[in-house]
């Protein structure tokens, strides 16, 4: 097996990497995320992304913090190691302090599959209620999105190709 580095799936095990690994030199790779993820979503403006979030919030964590702003970031990329942000900017408003809670997706995220945008999404949904990547957080995401785990995995592959296309 030749030794690609996977910076992606660097924390999943050996076998999967080495799976992974054989999908590349088998050149299959692209074959296997177009079987399973082969549409792109239609949701490519701001105020849609916005709609899509506050309606995967109201599904699933009514009694989470109001959304004030949701976007397609293009500074958010693989360089900054950031897939999406949940941020809470304080400003003074008269003598309170008010926090306002965003969600910046990286553009990257325009072109890609409906399944991979919902993931990106729940995951950022559900730093709302936790905000450390810790069990509690992952039981949260595999209630709002019982696949997570495999798209996230998915994700990681889709994003080790992406990489290995620009290199070529």
């Amino acid at each position: 097996m030749i030794n690609l580095n996977l910076k992606y799936l660097q924390a999943y095990p050996e076998h999967l990497q080495n799976q992974v690994r054989k999908l590349i030199t088998e050149q299959r790779i692209e074959a296997y995320l177009n079987q399973r993820y082969g549409q792109v979503h239609n949701i490519q403006s701001d105020k849609a992304l916005y709609s899509y979030v506050t309606k995967l919030k109201q599904e699933n964590l009514r009694n989470a913090p109001q959304i004030d702003k949701v976007l397609f970031d293009n500074r958010l990329d693989l360089t900054h190691r950031a897939l999406g942000l949940h941020t809470a900017v304080s400003r003074v408003q008269g003598g309170k302090l008010k926090a306002k809670k965003e969600i910046r997706i990286a553009s990257l995220f325009k072109a890609t599959a409906p399944e991979f945008l919902e993931m990106i999404v729940v995951h950022e949904l559900a730093h709302l209620k936790e905000h450390d990547h810790n069990k509690a957080f992952y039981k949260l995401c595999e209630y709002m999105l019982p696949n997570y785990h495999q798209l996230e995995f998915d994700l990681r592959i889709h994003l080790t190709w992406q990489e290995l296309k620009t290199a070529q």
